[in-house]
């Protein structure tokens, strides 16, 4: 798997922004990665030394199309923590 296809995108959110104080970052990541494969593409792509990655999958959601309901497809999402004094650029002054 490419380094792109693993790190999809990152996720601006409130409680994302909060856990950057803790040198905690949150990305989208692809449904077949693992937390090896994370943390690999994440020091590659930034060039920071990554401590720890939790994964989480998040379920899909039902939504209303007419008189439908489909659902939305599950993804993943993974919270990685940086050593002490690494940031990524990408994020500051969000």
């Amino acid at each position: 798997m490419n380094l792109h296809d693993i790190v999809r995108r990152p996720l601006i959110t409130e409680k994302a922004t909060e856990l950057q104080e803790e040198d905690k970052y949150v990305f989208e990541v692809a449904r077949t990665a693992n937390k090896v494969q994370v943390k690999s593409a994440v020091e590659k792509a930034f060039n920071v030394h990554v401590v720890d990655v939790n994964v989480v999958t998040v379920p899909g959601k039902t939504k209303r199309k007419g008189r439908r309901q489909v659902p939305s497809s599950p993804w993943k999402k993974a919270i990685v923590s940086l050593k002490s004094g690494d940031k990524i650029a990408y994020f500051e002054g969000v």
